[in-house]
């Protein structure tokens, strides 16, 4: 982990690094290992103290954070001991070791310290990254939603025409893209035209698309009734109306057994508004017809 070169971590492992090594000898392993460059190590001749060679050293350490790496390095390799076979077998070893012991726990103190602080930034900053890409999210998935109502908006003006619904169809799928809904675009199946398919909490729904002036009709409902109950038994139809549905197709569609459900647009625009996923006004409708046998669920009554 990265550390900080503080002031007080220079210090620490100058005391450390003075206090774990009596012999120059054995300190002058501990820095090569510790990768204190050749070059200078060789400039450290017998009348030049400990102390005195120590000074230069994190004197020229500090100056680039390259060689700040050494001292990194160094701090790391002596909060590692829990030994000290250097300072054994002298008069004062028991004082000598008592001392070094206390310089590399304050020193393993402070770095620890040190990483807590590193880890808790980093956390902070994960969370402020976090927050960002959300807010990005927010702000593309709002503009991405604006498009897609200005976009039937101006469809409106199509309503009854084949292109008209040729585009809607293309929309449809759009829309069932922004809300993450599992879905499969136009295809012919049995040598018949079907207008798409969507997946919701389990169930396949054959989508059947009406983008006409006049109310969807029992011959509507009929048709897309036919195609679903030639495929599984776990098939069912979602059957999508801009202009809404005339109260005898509404009666077709629903029943005991009922495979269909009826949307139009105000179920599409309460999505659009961000009052509801879409997701969960398919849940809200299929809930209803479950528990009535009704097929057809205005937006009004939603709330009841």
């Amino acid at each position: 982990m990265a550390a900080r070169i503080t002031p007080r971590l220079i210090e620490l492992t100058y005391e450390a690094a003075l206090k774990s090594f009596w012999r120059k000898n054995a300190l002058r392993k501990f820095l090569r290992a510790s990768h204190l460059s050749e070059s200078f190590l060789s400039t450290w001749d017998g009348s030049e103290s400990k102390r005195e060679f120590l000074d230069r050293v994190f004197d020229k350490l500090q100056r680039s954070d390259r060689r700040k790496a050494v001292i990194f390095r160094m701090a790391r390799n002596l909060s590692e001991q829990t030994t000290f076979p250097d300072l054994r077998n002298w008069e004062d070893s028991d004082q000598k070791i008592q001392d070094a012991d206390k310089a590399v726990r304050e020193l393993k103190s402070y770095l620890k310290q040190q990483e807590q602080e590193i880890l808790s930034e980093q956390e902070r900053e994960e969370s402020r990254k976090r927050a960002r890409e959300e807010k990005a999210r927010i702000q593309r998935a709002e503009t991405d939603k604006e498009r897609l109502q200005q976009r039937l908006d101006e469809l409106h003006s199509q309503v009854g025409t084949q292109a008209g619904g040729y585009a809607f169809q293309g929309w449809f799928y759009d829309f069932l893209d922004f809300f993450d809904i599992d879905n499969r675009r136009p295809y012919v199946s049995d040598g018949r035209q079907i207008d798409g398919s969507l997946t919701h909490d389990g169930t396949t729904y054959l989508v059947e698309l009406k983008f006409t002036a006049k109310q969807a009709d029992a011959t509507d409902v009929d048709s897309l009734r036919a195609k679903v109950e030639d495929k599984a038994d776990n098939t069912m139809g979602i059957l999508v109306s801009i202009s809404g549905f005339s109260g005898v197709a509404i009666d077709a569609a629903s029943g005991r057994r009922g495979l269909l459900l009826l949307f139009e647009a105000p179920h599409i625009y309460v999505c659009l508004s961000g009052a509801l996923p879409f997701d969960e006004v398919i849940s809200r409708i299929r809930r209803h017809a479950s528990q009535t046998g009704e097929a057809y669920l205005e937006i009004a009554r939603f709330g009841g």
